[in-house]
Formats: structure tokens, sequence, C-alpha cells
């Protein structure tokens, strides 16, 4: 058994979440979590929203509500949208506790006696109508490297050039058009350039990457340049220096803070259970491993800028906390669209998660995402493709395979009926089902999900086969064959109901339940409400016992388990919901 940590990307709380952001962060972690965790390994999966920056301000000034109240509201949204699909995360909390900001306080201080963070006068972009500091990511303008004509303040989507935003060619506000103003303030800067050698070091041993993520992070190195980690804002973790720390218009910039939330969301995690040193285990053990998980616009934070604070806080002078691994793998997903068209909130080519989940079921929603989404290419989310693939697949593949095998069980035994001697076929087909737990696990511990689920379902079609070709329907007058027929065919059920556990668990219960199981199979998470463990402030949280379940293994089923009647596991979407969505898009 080996620690793993996931480490999963923070949704941003200044609104609800869609599909296409639980492409890239949500599912790929929690089909990665469950699959370890049934491998035997000692998981800890951390997240938690993001709250900082000046996007929190400007949503909360437009609704005319403070910070606090908007992310309050978003929070609670977002962490019931989660529980909804099913996210075993160990904690996901927020980064407005008093625990992360003692933890982010504690890196900067220690990089800043490490002598990694700098002083710096620079240009800060102001907002000529409001005098507010503009974020970096809400100026847009021409690129000075590729031409890109939209190009953000801090770096280029097309070249991947980080970027400040008085370099742009002709800048302009995001919120209203208007061109910012540049004007002489004081900041604390990153050192990046001071990683370089150690970062590409790093990265000459990293195995299995995908090649995009490696090959994006190798030519962010070659053009580091000292990245600013303060900004003028009143709202986010103050700056712990002397003459700075009491200041009401400098704050550490949210990207800084953010990617500290996997590790103060680790130390929360370790101080809710009792033990607060625990959160070492995962992030000093060397034989732990660390998996983060995001969509590429975020692979910088992650392959170059969270390694260096990493490098930068873990020496040369030793720190509070003491050394801290480096990430095992930046594990980035692509862009996901919608109906050929970008997510766009504001123009409305969305769907959010929960209303998403108030029409179709959890599970629907995550094998999409497993079997077609963004893993390694851009893909594009259809409503007739996600119906296609919920009834041809799920309902007429696997739902029925499930139905028809419990249902003539019941019916002829009313149990699972003992096996008699084994033919050939249906020893075939048991060793066909049992190698899937080594074909698949290998793909899922590779980050293969794609290619899993999709070997999952082939050897569910095996067994279609296997029962189409056997027709135990035909067998009225050998009860004794049908019998062993249909218990080879719901051995091979339960074993397929495991491979498949990590991306549909709320079926997988189901069906566990169907074929006689009792207890829980497939582990979920709970929304808890808890006290800040430093200020007193209530907020709630994700976390679960994720101890209890099946196995990543073969288990024989048990002859005379009582069986019912099976009600569908999967529910057939009629051809007019096509027309039903792609109205609400247009409406």
């Amino acid at each position: 058994m080996s620690r793993v940590l996931t480490a999963v990307a923070w949704p941003y709380a200044n609104g609800p979440r869609h599909i296409g952001h639980v492409s890239g962060f949500g599912v790929p972690s929690d089909v990665f979590s469950r699959y370890m965790r049934m491998a035997g390994h000692d998981v800890l999966m951390v997240s938690g929203t993001d709250e900082h920056g000046t996007p929190i301000q400007v949503q909360a000034d437009a609704e005319g509500v403070s910070p606090r109240e908007l992310v309050d509201r978003y929070n609670r949204v977002i962490v019931e949208d989660l529980h909804g699909l099913g996210l075993t995360y160990d904690l996901f909390t927020r980064t407005t506790t008093g625990n992360h900001y003692q933890v982010v306080q504690e890196l900067f201080q220690g990089l800043y006696d490490n002598g990694y963070i700098i002083a710096k006068t620079t240009l800060g972009a102001i907002s000529p109508s409001t005098g507010r500091t503009l974020p970096d990511r809400y100026i847009e303008g021409t690129c000075p490297i590729c031409g890109y004509d939209s190009a953000r303040g801090d770096q280029c989507d097309n070249c991947g050039n980080q970027l400040d935003p008085d370099q742009l060619i002709n800048p302009r506000s995001r919120i209203n058009g208007e061109t910012p103003e540049f004007v002489e303030t004081e900041h604390f800067f990153l050192d990046l350039p001071a990683f370089a050698e150690q970062l590409n070091a790093w990265l000459d041993t990293r195995e299995g990457w995908r090649p995009n993520v490696l090959k994006f992070s190798r030519n962010l190195i070659d053009d580091l340049q000292p990245r600013a980690i303060t900004r003028d804002l009143e709202w986010g973790v103050p700056i712990p220096l002397e003459g700075w720390k009491n200041r009401d218009d400098k704050r550490i910039y949210v990207w800084f803070d953010a990617v500290i939330g996997y590790l103060s969301a680790s130390i929360e995690w370790a101080r809710r259970s009792g033990d607060p040193e625990a959160w070492r285990k995962w992030w000093q053990d060397p034989e732990s491993e660390g998996y983060y998980f995001m969509g590429k616009d975020n692979i910088v934070f992650h392959s170059v800028i969270w390694p260096s604070i990493l490098l930068g806080y873990s020496g040369p002078k030793p720190q509070a906390l003491g050394g801290l691994n480096l990430p095992t793998e930046v594990v980035s997903s692509e862009y996901l669209t919608m109906e050929g068209k970008k997510f766009s909130s504001s123009r409305r080519v969305v769907i959010y998660v929960r209303d998403f989940l108030e029409r179709y079921d959890a599970d629907a929603l995550r094998y999409f995402i497993a079997v077609a989404g963004p893993e390694s290419n851009d893909t594009d989310f259809t409503w007739s493709e996600f119906r296609r693939r919920n009834n041809d697949e799920l309902v007429a593949g696997w739902g029925n395979l499930v139905n028809r095998s419990i249902s003539m069980a019941a019916k002829n035994f009313g149990e699972i009926p003992a096996a008699g001697e084994l033919t050939a076929e249906d020893q075939t087909l048991l060793a066909a089902v049992r190698a899937g737990f080594d074909t698949v696990g290998q793909l899922l511990g590779k980050h293969r999900q794609k290619a899993g689920i999709t070997e999952a379902m082939r050897v569910v079609g095996e067994v279609n086969k296997y029962f189409s070709d056997q027709a135990p329907w035909k067998l009225k007058e050998d009860k004794a064959r049908m019998g062993t027929v249909l218990h080879v065919a719901l051995q091979a059920v339960q074993d397929c109901n495991t491979l498949l556990t990590p991306f549909l668990p709320h079926a997988a219960q189901r069906i566990h339940e169907l074929l006689g199981g009792t207890g829980v199979h497939a582990p979920m998470p709970e929304i808890r409400e808890v006290e800040d463990l430093d200020n007193g402030l209530t907020y709630p949280i994700l976390t679960g016992d994720y101890t209890v379940g099946t196995k990543w293994e073969h288990v024989a089923i048990a002859p005379g388990t009582k069986l019912e009647a099976p009600t569908p596991v999967f529910k057939k979407l009629d051809e007019s919901i096509v027309e039903e969505e792609l109205a609400r898009l247009q409406s």
C-alpha cells in the first residue's frame, strides 16, 4: 500500500460551476481516487472553493453584497453540486478559513526568509471610473510576442508566455471596455528564474506525463520572469511582514494563495482528524505520491509555480513545516465545449451542474465525461451525443444486461443459482472478465480513463454476447444448465460492476443491492456543517468514510442469495430532450 495525495483544482466561488469545469477537475479526480482506494492505497483527496481576488470583489459589487456574503453563497452551491456528483473528497473546504490564512502566510514568510521573494516597483492597472485595481485576467489586449488579439494580462493563451498587463498592445478592461491607467505601485514578486535549473531537472525525471503537459511546462521554463504575488486589493490574505500586515490596500495575490490550498486543506483535514501531524505522511514521506487534477489553463500554476513555491520553502534554510514533496504528476485535461461553442455564462452557452442533476442522473454525466470527455483533446458536448451514449451504452448495453440476468434468475430460481459443471465457454467468459481487473486497473493508474471505461464496457459486451449465445430462456427443460448459465452471467455482472464502480458509483451501489448485497459497496461523500478551527465561523465541508466499500478484486457470488425482480438502473432518454435542451440554450 502506498499513500496517494489527490490534489484537485479549486473551483472559483464567484458563481455556480458548469459541466465543463467538472469535466476537468472533478470527475477525473474522483474516478482515480475511487480506483486507488479500491486497489488498497491510502488516498487523501483535498480541495475547496477559491474565494479571494478582485473578480470576487467585482461580482460582489455588482450584486450589492459583501465579498464574504458572495463566497458564502457560492461555496454552499458548489459543495452541494460536487456532493450530487458523488465526488469523494476527504476534505473539500475553502480559502477563507483561519487555517488557510496561517498556512499561506507561513509559506510566504518562508520564501521571503529564503530570499525568493523580492520587492519591486511596478506598473499596476487601475480602472479610471472606479479607482480600483484591475486584476490581470480582467485586462485583454494584443500579445506583444505572438500578436494574438485576446491575450490576458497575466499570460497569452495562444503562445503560453507570461505577461504583465502593461505589456499588452491596446489593453482594455474586460469589465467595461475602458482603457486602464497604469500607475506605479510596490509589490512582492516570486523569483521564478531562480528555480529554472531545478525545475528542468525535476521535469527530466517525470515519466508517463501527458505529452501536452510536459511540453507546455518545458516551454514556460525557457523564459521565466519574476511573478507578482501581491496586489492592490482589500479582499485576500494579508501580507505577513512588518509594515504590511496591517495595511488594508495590499493583499496576497489569489493565484499564490489558491495553490497553497492543497497543503492547507491537508493540514485542516489532519487537525479535524484528531492527529494534527497526519498530513506529513502525504507531504513529506518520499514514498508518497501526489497527483494534481485540473483543466489545461491551470498547467502553469501546477507544473511551474507551485513546484517553485515548494522548492523555495523547503530550502536553503529549514522552515517550520519542513521539506515538502513535489508533485508526482500534473494531470491536465483539455477543454470541453458545448454544441460547438465555448462555455460562456454571459452568452448562455452553459449548463450548470445543479441544473443538469435536476434533470438527469449523476452517473449519466460521469459516464459521458469518462468515455467522451476532454482527457487528451478538446471535445464537444452535444445533447444528441449525450442521449446516444446514455441510451445505447448505459441503458441498452450495461443496464439491460443487469436487468435481464437478475430478472431471469429471480423468476426461475428466486436466488442466485448454484453452478454445475462449467463448459469451455463458461470458463472463457469468467477468465476474460477477471482479466479486466488488471487491464482496466492499469489504465486507471496511468490516468487513461477513457481507455479504461472503454475496456470495461468491452468486457460488458463479452458478457452480453455470452448471455445471448447461451440463451438461458431456452433451457427450461434443462434447469441445471440454466442455473449454471445464470450463475456465470451473474458472476460476470458482479465483477463488471466492480470494474465500473469508479465511474458509476451510484449505479454500482444499486446493482450491488440488486444482486443481494448488503452494506456499502461504493461510499459517498457527506456534507457536514463545521466550525472554523480558528475564528468560529461555520461553513459546509465535503468529507466521508471511504475505508468501507468493495475492493478492486474478484469476489465470488454466493449461491442461495435471495433475488428480487429488479427495476431499471438507468433511465432511457426520449428524443425530445435534445430539442428541449437546445431550446433552453437559445432562450
